[in-house]
């Protein structure tokens, strides 16, 4: 009787919710067509990891252009594409094509979207046949950094030597509108809600005038923060004329990664030529502190114009509670977990090269890509230390989080 009167009781618990909800099984978690991944962008040999996002092992690999020997055909048919084509592989690429800047996958874990500045197009690719599903040449004559909408819609491409931002319906590859841009259009982000686009360009980085008597050379450099729904520039700001009226000079305006805070109240902005960052009042347009990091002394003797393409540092995410920030340090070789409250860095692993930086769908940890080791460091935000490497193709450079149907992967 004692037993039948306690089952009825976990009973009348369970139907008034007084047990709270039951943790989900790993046979739950496996009936959803979907699995967390990691897409890695591997620039220079033409493909893209899929990384399993929980276990951190590559568990599919495939090629950006199957098309390749169609494309190639297209460009040594026009002198005007073949020069532009030779001039990407030589000024941008370090003597490579580059084949698949920026990766996405599509929301319903179908495709995925690869940018390839060499093709200046868009395409996006089957992940179950890895085939093309559609392509979308860009304007101008060179494909970027990327983003895609939360609701997984809208692609964002920056159209390098056009100075827009190409908006395309992801569904079908069509341009449904251009934003304009300065010069060398480069990151793109949407706000947390989608209504808002925050986006940088940053000059000719590729030109050997890097001293600062000659940083008018670099054109037009600006931030933007863009109406979503209109495509509509609502704030326009040259961040290094800023600076220099609160008192710091010689700054470059060229924002390159950044990171938003979650309330998106703040941001913080890498420059052209910096070793750190600058972090950033969104509300009033206005810096609030410039943080310096390490500089090795190799590096600090070394002349600018050494620097890859202006980039001191290429790389910054920031962790989901909006405390820590993630810092690729591309020219002195380490990966840098700062803390926003204190600015205290700590070095947290070292490579080659690192020059990406995002954080993992848990918001816990720090994918960077280090692009001179073909490795992806997984860096702990609450540790500050490495806990995991992963190898991918040659030269990573975007990381995004992402899905693949399971069926798919047999």
């Amino acid at each position: 009787m004692r037993g039948a009167r306690m089952a009825l009781a976990m009973l009348v618990m369970g139907a008034l919710g007084l047990l709270g909800p039951a943790a989900p099984s790993q046979a739950a978690a496996k009936r959803s067509p979907l699995r967390p991944i990691m897409l890695a962008g591997n620039n220079w040999d033409a493909t893209v990891s899929i990384v399993d996002a929980r276990t951190y092992k590559v568990i599919d690999r495939f090629s950006s252009v199957p098309d390749r020997a169609a494309r190639e055909r297209e460009i040594h048919a026009s002198p005007v594409r073949l020069a532009q084509f030779l001039a990407i592989r030589e000024a941008v690429g370090e003597g490579h094509d580059q084949l698949v800047d920026d990766v996405f996958s599509s929301r319903d874990g179908r495709y995925a979207y690869i940018s390839r500045p060499s093709f200046a197009d868009v395409v996006a690719v089957s992940l179950r046949t890895k085939r093309i599903v559609w392509r979308r040449p860009v304007d101008g004559y060179r494909a970027d950094h990327m983003a895609l909408s939360p609701d997984g819609r809208t692609l964002l491409v920056s159209a390098s030597t056009a100075k827009v931002i190409d908006v395309i319906d992801a569904a079908t590859g069509r341009i449904t509108g251009r934003i304009p841009s300065g010069d060398t259009p480069h990151e793109s982000n949407y706000s947390a809600d989608g209504r808002l686009i925050y986006h940088a360009s940053i000059g000719t980085v590729y030109t050997p005038l890097d001293e600062p008597a000659f940083d008018s050379t670099k054109g037009e450099r600006v931030f933007e923060i863009i109406d979503a729904r209109t495509n509509k520039v609502l704030r326009r700001w040259d961040i290094g004329k800023i600076l220099k009226t609160f008192g710091y000079p010689g700054m470059s305006s060229a924002v390159r990664p950044m990171a938003i805070s979650p309330d998106e109240k703040t941001a913080y902005f890498q420059l052209s030529f910096f070793h750190g960052f600058v972090v950033f009042d969104l509300v009033h347009g206005t810096p609030v502190r410039i943080v310096n990091l390490p500089i090795p002394p190799k590096v600090a003797a070394l002349p600018r114009t050494s620097y890859l393409l202006d980039s001191a540092h290429h790389g910054l995410a920031i962790d989901r509670a909006g405390r820590e920030l993630c810092v690729a340090g591309t020219m002195s070789d380490y990966i840098a977990v700062v803390d926003v409250g204190t600015f205290a860095p700590v070095i947290a692993s070292h490579g080659t090269k690192p020059y990406w930086a995002s954080t993992t769908a848990d918001g816990e940890h720090c994918v960077v890509s280090y692009s001179g080791d073909d490795r992806l460091a997984i860096v702990d935000y609450r540790t500050k230390t490495e806990v995991a490497s992963i190898p991918v193709g040659d030269h990573p450079q975007r990381v995004r989080n992402g899905f693949i149907r399971r069926s798919y992967l047999g």
